[in-house]
């Protein structure tokens, strides 16, 4: 994927993670700058454990799969969003990643 749409698959999953939310969760993050932070992974299956890991400790999560408009084929898988939620909540999921 080119930088362009790597950004807007990032923003896909940002914003369905963000709306499903909650209420309260959603002003938190909203009052406390609206922490965002890209990592990667090496496989689609880890995509889908972190969101199962996420899950399971009641943080949102959103796999995004791409429409096929533009670079990638569809149904493509491409980002995964998680939160927002407590960092250390995060970082327990997600320490082990590198920083896209």
């Amino acid at each position: 994927m080119s930088c362009g749409k790597k950004c807007a698959q990032i923003a896909h999953a940002s914003v369905s993670a963000y709306e499903k939310s909650s209420t309260q969760v959603k002003k938190a993050w909203f009052s406390e700058g609206q922490k965002k932070v890209i990592l990667k992974v090496t496989t689609e299956r880890d995509l889908f454990e972190l969101r199962s890991l996420a899950e399971a400790a009641g943080i949102s999560a959103s796999i995004i799969s791409d429409a096929g408009l533009t670079e990638i084929p569809p149904g493509t898988v491409t980002a995964l969003g998680l939160g927002p939620a407590l960092s250390e909540n995060l970082d327990r999921i997600t320490s082990n990643l590198s920083l896209l």
